[in-house]
């Protein structure tokens, strides 16, 4: 079973916490609460949390349950606040990771603290400012650091709130193998619904923990009310969420699976002779387009090509939005490759 820190989007009032927080203790591998006291919203007039007025509410949830608490923090009063009250672990929102200058100033607040802090990742789609902000942390001494994966803002239209972009956990987790990953399903999600689906997605990636939006009665809820669960439906959740073997142990199923990646890897061979190929004819076209003052760029060509491959992938039964991107990526290396 995964580790698993849930509780509400905001704190809003005394009796909501120790509400949900007692229901949350019959959770399986629950083990922090967490609740936001301070919420920076994108456009003021919202509700913005209740602020240093909850710390007490979260004192007693640790003094009448067995959970640590968590909140999030995003300068160093909010820090100097939380250590005086005895807040079990905090954590830095993804607004906050993404700017190194309030990252740096909640570091230099930490400094000679041993504290957990947990990292979620910036609300752009730049692994760079996350790993920065844990090294941030991590220079000012602090050893018990973990990363959330939370989703990325897009302007595109998505099926969820914030895009799981899967492959930049998955490079975080191959570029510092040490470090806990937890995934954050409520806001990728932004619909209760989808919040096991997504949970689901990140423990078959590998991903070992999940951060959770949970409230006694959801519905009500002061921020983010789509996509808090209740505690008896995280347990339910959680009941049916097994932990997949990382490891193959059936010989059959394992024989099988080394064939099939055999192929794929004779296919992998066959795409790259391929590319090397394909940027052979590349750079025969740019050096004719040179010798005869034609723009590298046509982008009457480019469009029909697009249009081409992208109802050639739907054909075969591939990905036309993975394949748009592939030949987007490869177009944009032509481009560089004959300038």
């Amino acid at each position: 079973m995964p580790r698993v820190v849930a509780g509400p989007c905001s704190a809003e009032s005394e009796e909501q916490l120790l509400e949900t927080a007692r229901a949350l203790t019959a959770c399986p591998n629950v083990s922090v609460f967490r609740a936001g006291l301070w919420k920076p919203r994108t456009r003021p007039g919202i509700f913005e949390g209740v602020g240093e007025a909850g710390l007490p509410w979260m004192r007693r949830v640790r003094e009448e349950t067995s959970l640590l608490t968590t909140t999030e923090v995003a300068n160093a009063r909010h820090v100097e606040l939380c250590l005086e009250d005895g807040m079990s672990v905090l954590w830095i929102g993804a607004r906050t990771t993404a700017n190194p200058f309030q990252v740096q100033d909640i570091a230099d607040a930490l400094r000679g603290v041993d504290i957990p802090v947990l990292v979620k990742n910036p609300i752009v789609a730049e692994i760079g400012l996350w790993i920065g902000a844990i090294e941030r942390l991590d220079a000012a001494g602090l050893r018990r650091i973990a990363a959330v994966h939370r989703g990325f803002a897009t302007w595109k239209d998505s099926a969820y709130r914030y895009e799981p972009k899967w492959r930049i956990p998955i490079e975080l987790q191959r570029m510092l193998p040490d470090l806990p990953i937890l995934c954050d399903p409520s806001h990728i999600a932004g619909t209760r619904e989808l919040v096991p689906q997504i949970a689901r997605m990140a423990l078959d990636l590998g991903i070992g923990g999940l951060m959770v939006e949970s409230h006694i009665d959801p519905d009500s809820a002061l921020s983010d009310a789509h996509q808090q669960i209740t505690p008896a439906e995280l347990s339910v959740m959680l009941t049916s969420l097994q932990t997949r073997s990382p490891e193959i142990t059936d010989p059959d199923a394992a024989e099988r699976i080394e064939v099939l990646r055999r192929r794929i890897t004779e296919a992998d061979a066959a795409v790259l002779a391929a590319l090397a190929e394909r940027k052979r004819w590349v750079g025969e076209i740019g050096s004719i387009k040179k010798e005869h003052e034609i723009a590298v760029l046509q982008m009457d060509r480019w469009k029909q090509l697009l249009s081409d491959q992208t109802a050639e992938a739907e054909r075969l039964g591939l990905s036309t939005e993975f394949v748009k991107a592939l030949f987007e990526i490869m177009h944009a290396q032509a481009v560089k490759e004959q300038l």
